[in-house]
Formats: structure tokens, C-alpha cells, sequence
């Protein structure tokens, strides 16, 4: 894929003066080549817009997910630089696509995930992203296109969210003048294509995962693309598709031993986990309501836990307990269910039988949220105890124990907890806000500001970084060695601003 169909004019995307101050500096306009470093600041300059839209899925379990199918297949490939680093993370959107940016940050549409019909068809469609940055597509294109181009990519991170939040407008912006210009540049090559086809082919085969899935999900989206009313999917606009393609593709793999691999349970919670959040509440209640009465499911166990999240989501709380209690009865059965698997070279669909799932770290963070929205603290005290004796670095499990304790009012065990945490997870931005929120209620408002200030510095807001360490410095309630650390913080955000104005 690339980046993302939408593609607009920095004239209409950022007020005047706003790029030459917030994009790095990228030395002398006629060098012919970005270097690493460079693309990384211009990554993370476009991540902040990102990170702070409300599309952007600040959910540890679904990011997570994402970067442990990542790494793996990053893993496993021999064309990585060392050094080069990636993050994976997910958008709230329905559409189908999914989009690289400089740096290694690479996105995925919602809708794109729940479109994938096994964890072989995301690998495949990952695998051909990766493949894009390992052989330096991306920045042999900033580097073609200088300027220009960078200008291009400056403005995607608008371009994404305004896509996302009104499309007639996005549609508008493309009609710009120069907008067909750009576009042209930002689609990959015949050639780019073809490699990343190839080269992720192997990346998925050598992570051990079905060979079929990068192209039973191009040919489902190219079949696909001739029912959607504004044409292809956003993922067909960024990623020319071609029958020569799927066709080389289906020829690399026809002579390869046929390998079945199974959904892992993570990617089976995780979609349904997004089925759940998407759209109104109530319309994702009744659409698993449906299924489970028409048994249209692949696994039972996996779409009872979809139906309890969306019924918690729409505050049906004692329905959602209701139905937390048939999930763990199914769970604690010795049934097995019924999985369905398609048999790609037979050209049919088969029959397997599978165990049931266990109640992973996923399922025990949702029993105990949904205990907690039912008032029953001391039931998700006790699950959060005992889950995370079991899966200790689960981050949402951290996340809500930390969160019970201070609803529950013990602040000094929520805090032993959230600043133990932080020792091995600096730059989890949710830990700091629940350390500001520990320090709020115990009156502490200069270890208040100062962990907020994290939060700030973490989403790449130096500004109101600074202004909450100076609010923090106007407090007297912390000892001098936390004086001395607040004050040693705001001296090196200033000199790294200074720094920025200069360049």
C-alpha cells in the first residue's frame, strides 16, 4: 500500500508559517538522500497530529497485537537494517486500508483488520508493507522528490484524519490543482509493488504463516472493489492492484508445501474486540446478537466475548455480567468447537475440530471491567490480582488494577504499582496519567503537574510540557530531591526547543 489515497496542498492543510517551524530540518534541499534520522523526525512529527485525533486507537491490547504480529515478521526477515526501527498502530475506520509513513510507523484501518478472514491474510498485507520500508521505497521517494514531497507526506496526517471525519470534503480537496500531481507521486511504482510482493512472501513464509494469505486478500479486494459505489477501496487507490500481480503471486506459491496454520486467539479477540467498538453501541449489541441466535460464528467463545463488549460499551452493564457468565461457562466446558478452515488448494472448505478457548489475559481484563462497572470492586480487585500473577506484563490488565485501586481509594498501592510499572515502561503515557490522577487525589499538585507534563512530552507537546512544570515549580508539597528533578526537566525541555528554533 503506502500511505493513504487522500492527498492534499500544504496551502490548505496548515496555516502559514506552520510547516518551515514544525518539520525538521532536512539540510541542503538539493541532497539526494534522507537519511535515517531525518526520516525518523519526520515521522514522528506527523505522528503527533496522529496521536492526538480521536480516531487514533489508544488501546494497549489492539497495539499490542499489532506489534507482536510486526516484530515477528520483522523477525524473521534478512532485509531489516539494523537500527531500523517500526511501530505498528491502528485507526478507528471502517475503510479498508492501511498506510506507511517515515520512520517506520506503519497504520491499519479497523475496518481493514476486521476484513482479513484469517491472521495469514493481515500477515500478508503486513508483510507487504514492511517489505515497502525494508527496501527503502519510502525513501527513495522523499529523496526523488525533495521537497516537494516531503511537503507531500507533512500534510498526510491531516489528510488522514479529515479523510476519516468527512469525506465529502477530503473528495474536494483532491479536486485541488495540484492535486493529481501529487498523487502520481506518492503511488508506488509497477516495480516497487512487485518487489514488496516478493520480498514479503518470503517474510511471511519464513514467520510460518500460510503463503495463501497475501493473495486470497488482494484477490478478495480486487473481486470486492466492483460493489463499493465511489469506487475501489481506499487500499486499491494507494496500491494499484493488477490480475499479473495475484497471478504472480499464486504461481510463487503453487509449488510450495501446503501449510494450515491456524488463527492465533489473540487475532481472533482482537477483531472481535473491533467489531465491537465500531459504529453506535446499541447497533453493535444487536449485530452480535444476531450472529449468536443465527450461530453464524466461527468460534462461539470468541464472539460471546465481542457481545460482552459491546453490551458494556453501551452500559447494559448487568446484561454484559450476565453474559460474561456464559462465556466462562462455555470456556470451562470440555465441548469443542467447530472450526472452519479453507483448504486453499482443494479450492473448498473443510472441517476441523479445535479446543475451546482458554480465558487469556484479554477475557480476564473484561470480566474484571465489567465487575467494576457492576459496582462489584472487590470481584475485579481479585481477578486483576490473579491475572496478572499469570500475565504480569499485560499493559490494559496494569492499566485497570491501577485504575480499581483508585477508584477503591487505595492511592499508596495504586502508586506502588504505577511507579514500579514506570521503572520498565517509561514512555507509557497512560501509566502518567494515572500517576497525575494518584497525585491529584492525594494533594500532591506539584508530582501532579510533573506527571502530566510526561504525558505532554510523551504525544510531543513541549508547550504545555513546559507550562505544567512551571505550574508544578509554583507548588511547595514535594521534598527538595522532587524540587530538583522538576527543575532539571524543564531546563532540558527548554534547551531542547531552543534547539528546534534553531534548526
Amino acid at each position: 500500500m503506502k500511505f493513504i489515497f487522500l492527498t492534499i496542498t500544504l496551502s490548505l492543510m496548515f496555516p502559514a508559517n506552520t510547516v518551515a517551524h514544525e518539520l525538521p530540518d532536512l539540510g541542503d534541499v538539493s541532497q539526494a538522500t534522507i537519511t535515517p534520522r531525518e526520516e525518523r523526525l519526520l515521522g514522528l512529527q506527523i505522528m503527533r497530529q496522529i496521536r492526538a485525533d480521536t480516531s487514533y486507537l489508544d488501546d494497549p491490547e489492539i497495539s499490542n497485537y499489532l506489534n507482536s504480529l510486526g516484530h515477528k515478521l520483522i523477525a524473521s526477515s534478512t532485509e531489516t537494517s539494523p537500527g531500523q526501527s517500526f511501530e505498528f498502530f491502528a485507526l478507528q475506520d471502517s475503510t479498508i486500508n492501511a498506510f506507511a509513513l517515515p520512520g517506520g510507523f506503519m497504520g491499519f484501518n479497523s475496518g481493514l483488520i476486521i476484513a482479513a478472514q484469517s491472521e495469514s491474510e493481515l500477515a500478508g498485507v503486513m508483510a507487504h508493507e514492511i517489505a515497502h520500508v525494508t527496501q527503502k521505497h519510502l525513501a527513495r521517494m522523499i529523496s526523488g522528490h525533495k521537497y516537494n514531497m516531503i511537503a507531500s507526506i507533512a500534510a498526510l496526517a491531516v489528510a488522514i484524519l479529515a479523510s476519516r471525519s468527512n469525506p465529502q470534503a477530503g473528495q474536494a480537496v483532491i479536486a485541488a490543482t495540484q492535486a493529481g500531481a501529487i498523487q502520481s507521486q506518492l503511488n508506488f511504482t509497477r516495480k516497487h509493488e512487485k518487489e514488496a510482493d516478493r520480498v514479503g512472501l518470503n517474510i511471511l513464509l519464513d514467520a510460518g504463516f500460510d503463503p495463501q494469505g497475501m493473495s486470497t486478500f488482494f484477490e478478495r479486494l480486487q473481486k470486492a472493489s466492483r460493489f463499493y459505489e465511489n469506487g475501489a477501496p481506499s487500499y486499491l487507490r494507494t496500491h494499484p492492484l493488477t490480475f499479473e500481480r495475484i497471478a504472480d503471486i499464486q504461481n510463487r506459491t503453487h509449488e510450495m508445501p501446503y501449510r494450515q496454520v491456524a488463527d492465533s486467539t489473540d487475532f481472533l479477540l482482537v477483531r472481535a474486540k473491533l467489531r465491537a467498538l465500531q459504529g453506535k453501541p446499541s447497533d453493535a449489541v444487536n449485530q452480535f446478537r444476531a450472529r449468536l441466535e443465527e450461530k453464524r460464528y466461527i468460534n462461539e467463545a470468541v464472539e460471546r466475548y465481542g457481545y460482552t463488549l459491546a453490551l458494556l460499551r453501551d452500559k447494559k452493564n448487568r446484561e454484559a455480567d450476565e453474559e460474561l457468565a456464559r462465556l466462562y461457562t462455555l470456556i470451562q466446558s470440555d465441548n469443542k468447537t467447530e472450526l472452519l478452515l479453507k483448504d486453499h488448494r482443494l479450492g473448498k472448505t473443510i472441517l476441523v475440530q479445535q479446543k475451546g478457548l482458554q480465558a487469556g489475559a484479554m477475557i480476564e481484563t473484561l470480566a474484571a471491567a465489567v465487575k467494576l462497572a457492576n459496582g462489584q470492586t472487590d470481584d475485579a480487585l481479585k481477578i486483576y490480582r490473579t491475572a496478572l500473577r499469570i500475565y504480569p506484563q499485560h499493559k490494559a490488565l496494569i492499566h485497570g488494577y491501577a485504575n480499581a485501586l483508585l477508584l477503591n481509594h487505595q492511592i499508596d498501592t495504586a502508586l506502588e504499582l504505577i511507579n514500579r510499572e514506570l521503572q520498565f515502561h517509561p514512555k507509557d503515557i497512560q501509566l502518567y496519567r494515572l500517576q497525575a490522577r494518584a497525585y491529584a487525589l492525594q494533594d500532591k499538585l506539584m508530582l501532579k503537574h510533573r506527571a502530566q507534563a510526561e504525558v505532554y512530552i510523551l504525544q510531543g507537546y513541549y508547550d504545555p510540557a513546559i507550562e505544567q512544570l512551571q505550574i508544578a515549580l509554583k507548588h511547595d508539597n514535594g521534598d527538595f530531591y522532587q524540587l530538583s528533578t522538576v527543575e532539571a526537566r524543564l531546563r532540558q525541555l527548554q534547551k531542547i526547543m531552543a534547539e528546534e528554533k534553531e534548526n
